[in-house]
């Protein structure tokens, strides 16, 4: 999977894989964003107080959200396993084994190539077979289930603030597309780029587009989004927890820093980018363990990908 060398300041080529996710998650986004433009609801109301920057009528800027533990707490794919296993898409040996892996990565503070290929293999072979629109339709539910009482107000206000300045706003993710669509529509955002599985007929077929969109793979996502809508990147925002979106952060001339890790909280301050800690008491105080952002990458290749297990056949 991805290391840590986005941590220096070089550029590293991106691979061809991490293009095709990035070109796949644009394409998928912008597709979805009229749809998201008609049908948005009222957006929820955000506290805090507004950032000095966006500047108001910057129609060449937009703004861009990581998800997991950034714009909310947690990971979208977490609770979205919970939901799917309520409605008994998995049993309980298998969300088990999921708790294990997700503990010892907030434990080790890093990724394991082996468990993150594991849980990408597994969550795919779940999700093949099953219809785009079911999961679609189930993750409308499981907003509301688990995921709305976890959205970060003060970020919320960041996004409002982009909102209201008239710019567009993305949620950039590991999560699945059709996911991460749901979490922006509801929150009135503008779209969403995240992980593309592959589907024919509007049935998922196991496999990915390119890879997850993690690391590299966001930047060169954004990268394709802002060259089809027109962006200049040196005018937008970009917003993270975690060092492992140094490559997404990089790209704009507004980078900030959300309830960043330790590695994050550190380039963030060599570097004098803006920092934003909305957590408090013993949350703030466990900066240093990435809380499940490598779990969202290897998940994010379908929507059932909390899933962690293997055929059963």
């Amino acid at each position: 999977m991805i290391g840590f060398g986005w941590l220096t300041p070089r550029r590293r080529p991106a691979t061809a894989r991490s293009v095709l996710a990035g070109e796949a998650s644009a394409e998928a986004a912008r597709k979805t964003s009229q749809e998201i433009e008609e049908q948005a609801p009222p957006a929820e109301g955000a506290e805090g107080q507004e950032p000095e920057f966006p500047v108001f009528g910057d129609d060449k800027a937009a703004a861009f959200f990581d998800l997991d533990n950034t714009v909310m707490q947690g990971a979208a794919i977490f609770h979205f396993g919970r939901g799917l296993y309520k409605r008994k898409f998995f049993e309980r040996r298998e969300l088990t084994r999921f708790a294990w892996q997700q503990a010892w990565f907030r434990i080790a503070g890093v990724e394991d190539p082996e468990h993150m290929q594991d849980v990408r293999e597994s969550a795919l072979s779940i999700v093949k077979g099953h219809r785009v629109a079911e999961l679609q339709s189930i993750g409308e539910e499981i907003y509301d289930e688990y995921m709305a009482e976890r959205i970060w107000p003060g970020t919320r206000a960041l996004a409002q603030a982009h909102l209201d300045a008239g710019q567009k706003v993305w949620l950039v993710t590991a999560a699945p597309v059709e996911i991460a669509t749901v979490i922006a529509r509801r929150l009135g955002l503008t779209g969403a780029l995240g992980t593309v599985a592959e589907s024919i007929g509007g049935v998922y077929t196991g496999k990915l587009v390119g890879e997850p969109l993690h690391g590299p793979a966001k930047a060169e996502a954004v990268r394709a989004l802002a060259s089809a809508e027109g962006l200049e990147l040196d005018r937008c925002a970009a917003y993270s927890d975690s060092h492992n979106d140094i490559p997404m952060l990089s790209l704009v001339g507004h980078p900030y820093a959300i309830n960043p890790d330790a590695k994050l909280r550190k380039y963030a301050r060599e570097r004098e980018w803006r920092l934003r800690d909305y957590r408090t008491g013993r949350k703030a105080a466990k900066v240093g363990i990435p809380a499940a952002a490598g779990v969202g990458a290897v998940a994010g290749g379908t929507a059932a990908a909390i899933a962690i297990h293997r055929r059963r056949h």
